[in-house]
């Protein structure tokens, strides 16, 4: 009773920070109830679903529609066409597919396919009809759902678990994980001040109602399960959750119920293996951080034995490898330990009393107070917890704002992985494949030069990655919808890639400090909400007090470039005249830095004439003088420092390099008298 207790208390809390955080964007609310029955000869389990729905929205609504995800793992559905379709094109001389799904779909058979069949639906007590058209169930309702008015509906459904394909299945061939258990529920859309979001499940993002589970899986005894939710049965479980001390009973019949709540998410997953290992570290004052992964000998075996010589030489033998293995699983847990006080300064409190990385799925999958991830990647680690800020508490739309959630992410993950190695003093790297979108091979051969940001930047990749999705021109505007990329070549690097640049970047037009002040502002005041892009600018306006409107124009809504260069410099009367020139559509500030004969330097900052402001001195040891704006209707400007031209040794457009110009050879000048 005393744990149920404290999870109220959370859930309460919870529910006052909702409350607090901008009160003029209304939330529909959720609150479901599951009984679900696996059996895991057949890999189908039944279940029973009963949801509370407020429906907060000023709005009457006639209709509700709810996902049934796994039907996208059928032959010719939209899933499987599009990815094939998209295999047939090639960018950077590779297929363009996803190469987890590529044609595997169109493959399956009755048996491996996935579904999810709605069996029953009430709504106070009154049978439903309903339409399923694959991925969405359309549900008439007789009677509407007035403002302001909470409703029931019990649902019966069935499904089957398909093969591993794309983040959610079974049997792995990679990890050999029985059960990655994500989007494996009917689950209401999200109905917001945009209307209805029935998206079909193509390929990418998801988005939620926010609200409150209770989840009940019985299961083979033999399996363990890990997941979103706190366990409200520790001690008839066992697995490693029991508290210290209890002796556990073994159970009197062929399988266990698991019963799980979780308060104030927007999904809840689940994952379940019989060979998986359970790990736990506690945070003084935070959460427990719990880690399972898959420990099946002989599948690590044959993994070893199948290794091609050059990675098998990293290790004498299988037992080597198995130790390496169990070492990397135990180092992302206290690395969760060493990183969350600095995640939380940064980027705000998590609020959860649990957070649990699962071995499964495939590359990384984020998911409310947990994530399926493919191997032990401490990087990739990282990234998905840092999901729990942008996609599990802030939760925009993925589907309209990827780049919001991944490119957000990105920019703190690298962060967080750049303050481990450097208090850990250990490098990390990839140790599994299928990460993806940070992987510099992405480009590697349409940007042959280095990094122009240097070996001290945690950013450099996304820089390198944007440069080369300009390069190939196969660029789309961050507004267009993820699942509508003409390659997923371009929604890769624009959702993660251009998306992280677009934060950096940011801290070059209002100084660093102030745009770390935006994020926090920004997590304090959105959190809870599905903030959108106007959201985020309208905070960072508030904060800089610059208008900043063209910065997500010309950055988000286009694919407009920044290029800027050195054009001429002379003297008159004594004083040195700089000439700059914009060869690129998007305009921005500027940061001339002049490096004197002396030694001594001069910041000369042009603030863009659409700021009507300008950023705080970022550096006071470096002297910086004001100019007029530089309107962007004016391709070239020119300014005066009181030298005369045969003092001056360098001159540099931006030289933190954190400007996005996509050609740096005319950005310095080094004078040669």
């Amino acid at each position: 009773m005393m744990r149920k207790r404290i999870y109220t208390l959370t859930t309460c809390t919870l529910l006052t920070v909702v409350a607090w955080a901008q009160p003029d964007r209304w939330q529909q609310r959720v609150k479901y109830t599951m009984d679900v029955a696996m059996n895991v000869t057949t890999n189908r389990f039944t279940g029973k679903q009963r949801l509370e729905y407020t429906n907060n929205s000023p709005d009457t609504l006639k209709k509700v529609f709810y996902h049934l995800y796994w039907n996208a793992f059928q032959p010719n559905s939209m899933m499987d066409s599009r990815s094939r379709a998209l295999g047939q094109k090639t960018t950077n001389g590779r297929a363009d597919w996803d190469p987890r799904v590529k044609d595997r779909i169109q493959n399956l058979k009755p048996d491996e396919i996935g579904y999810q069949k709605v069996l029953s639906l009430k709504m106070n007590g009154i049978a439903l009809k309903y339409t399923v058209d694959e991925t969405i169930l359309e549900v008439p309702l007789t009677v509407p759902i007035l403002p302001k008015a909470k409703v029931v509906f019990e649902m019966e459904f069935e499904a089957q678990v398909p093969l591993q394909i794309r983040r959610s299945g079974r049997d792995n061939p990679g990890t050999g994980v029985r059960y990655s258990m994500s989007q494996w529920y009917p689950k209401m859309c999200e109905y917001d001040y945009e209307g209805w979001h029935p998206t079909p499940y193509i390929a990418r993002e998801f988005y939620g109602v926010w609200g409150d589970y209770e989840v009940n899986i019985t299961i083979d005894k033999k399996y363990m399960i890990g997941g979103t939710g706190y366990l409200q049965n520790p001690n008839q479980i066992g697995f490693g959750y029991q508290d210290p001390g209890v002796r556990m009973a073994a159970p009197t019949g062929p399988t266990l119920t698991w019963r799980f709540v979780a308060p104030n998410v927007h999904d809840f997953m689940w994952a379940a293996d019989p060979d998986y290992v359970h790990l736990t570290r506690t945070i003084a004052g935070g959460p427990v951080i719990h880690v399972i992964y898959n420990r099946e000998e002989d599948l690590l075996r044959r993994t070893y034995e199948a290794m091609p010589a050059d990675k098998k030489k990293n290790y004498a033998n299988a037992d080597a490898y198995i130790k390496w293995f169990d070492a990397e699983w135990n180092r992302i847990a206290d690395a969760a330990v060493t990183v969350l006080p600095f995640i939380e300064k940064k980027f705000g409190a998590y609020p959860y009393k649990q957070y649990t990385f699962i071995h499964g799925g495939d590359g990384g999958m984020e998911y409310p107070m947990s994530t399926l991830i493919v191997g032990p990647s401490v990087s990739t680690a990282f990234h998905e917890w840092m999901h729990s800020w942008y996609q599990g508490m802030l939760g925009t739309n993925e589907s309209e704002y990827g780049w919001m959630d991944e490119g957000f992410t990105s920019y703190a993950a690298a962060l967080v992985t750049n303050y481990y190695q450097t208090v850990s003093g250990s490098a990390v790297t990839e140790t599994t494949a299928g990460t993806g979108p940070r992987k510099k091979t992405l480009v590697d051969s349409l940007t042959k030069s280095r990094s122009f940001l240097g070996t001290a930047s945690p950013h450099e990749d996304a820089y390198d990655n944007y440069f080369g999705l300009v390069a190939s021109r196969l660029e789309e505007p961050l507004t267009t919808h993820a699942d509508h990329f003409e390659t997923n070549f371009a929604y890769s690097l624009a959702s993660y890639s251009k998306g992280e640049v677009f934060i950096e970047q940011l801290g070059y037009v209002v100084g660093a400090q102030m745009r770390d002040k935006i994020l926090m502002d920004y997590y304090n005041q959105w959190r809870f909400k599905h903030p959108n892009v106007n959201d985020f600018i309208r905070v960072a306006e508030k904060a800089s007090d610059m208008k900043l409107d063209w910065y997500r124009e010309y950055f988000v809504n286009t694919t407009k470039t920044i290029d800027y260069g050195i054009d001429s410099l002379w003297e008159e009367g004594g004083k040195t005249k700089i000439r700059l020139k914009r060869l690129g559509n998007m305009p921005m500030p500027i940061d001339l830095l002049v490096t004197f004969k002396d030694g001594s330097k001069l910041m000369a900052y042009v603030p863009m004439y659409l700021m009507f402001g300008e950023k705080p001195v970022e550096d006071a040891a470096i002297p910086r003088n004001v100019y007029e704006p530089w309107k962007w209707t004016h391709p070239q400007y020119t300014l005066e420092v009181i030298h005369k031209i045969t003092d001056l040794k360098v001159i540099e457009i931006d030289p933190s390099m954190r400007m996005a110009d996509v050609d740096r050879k005319n950005n310095k000048l080094d004078i040669p008298w």
